[in-house]
């Protein structure tokens, strides 16, 4: 194993009753990578995502974060572990009752134990980051959906995380909301933020990833560049995903 593997998958399967949601994955994340997972619904990729912090139990296998299995470790262990790996949903799960900036501000004070002088300065510095710093105040039912998703990832920036985890941020989203929310997973990447991304957005995967993994059935079937597996498909599974979405 390398030893800038961030994260480490081994023989990792993931059962519903008799159902193989995933069958026996192994991969590595790098420090610095940009994955995008792609591939047809119902093919694992949120779960897969999810076991990745544990916040899915896999049925088997091994998950390393910075060389510590992680699958046995308990609840407050794990906290420790998810304080280093941002995550951001598909359905934003801001604090409703919050103003934007008392939903950044909450874990930095709560978790790590910033003054709260700090933590909204770092907040505040987060949200001009995202194009939001007029709607420190605001309640995240005023915003827009593009909006609140780029409050959410400022949130999970919030921790200072060396990971972030996206599970298809813009699939909530109204198609004029999008651009504005991977404009700022562009400018992440651009910084060398290490980020696994499960997406629809072909052409966002196309510019940033460094490695797409294509996921179907339950294992991933094909990785590379983005040309290669784009351009270049080997598995008829993957020809066939990406001339459906190439001609949609």
């Amino acid at each position: 194993m390398t030893h800038n593997a961030v994260i480490e998958v081994k023989d990792l399967a993931k059962k519903y009753g008799k159902n193989d949601v995933l069958k026996n994955i192994s991969e590595e994340v790098h420090d610095g990578q940009v994955i995008c997972v792609i591939g047809p619904s119902g093919a694992g990729k949120s779960t897969f995502l999810r076991c990745l912090n544990k916040l899915e139990s896999p049925t088997k296998g091994q998950i390393k974060f910075n060389g510590t299995e992680i699958t046995t470790l308990s609840e407050k262990e794990l906290s420790t572990v998810r304080e280093k790996m941002g995550m951001v949903f598909q359905n934003f799960n801001l604090f409703p009752n919050m103003t934007v900036i008392q939903n950044l501000v909450l874990a930095p004070i709560k978790v790590k134990k910033m003054s709260s002088q700090d933590a909204e300065k770092e907040a505040r510095s987060l949200l001009k980051r995202v194009g939001l710093e007029e709607k420190a105040n605001a309640y995240p039912d005023s915003l827009s959906g593009g909006q609140q998703q780029r409050v959410a990832i400022a949130r999970a920036l919030a921790m200072n995380p060396q990971v972030m985890l996206f599970d298809e941020p813009t699939s909530a989203l109204d198609p004029e909301m999008v651009g504005e929310v991977l404009a700022v997973m562009k400018e992440l990447a651009e910084e060398g933020m290490t980020m696994v991304v499960v997406t629809h957005e072909m052409g966002f995967a196309k510019q940033v990833a460094d490695e797409i993994w294509f996921m179907a059935d339950g294992y991933i079937q094909e990785q590379g560049t983005p040309t290669e597996v784009f351009d270049h498909p080997k598995t008829d599974r993957a020809k066939d995903f990406i001339s459906k979405i190439i001609n949609s």
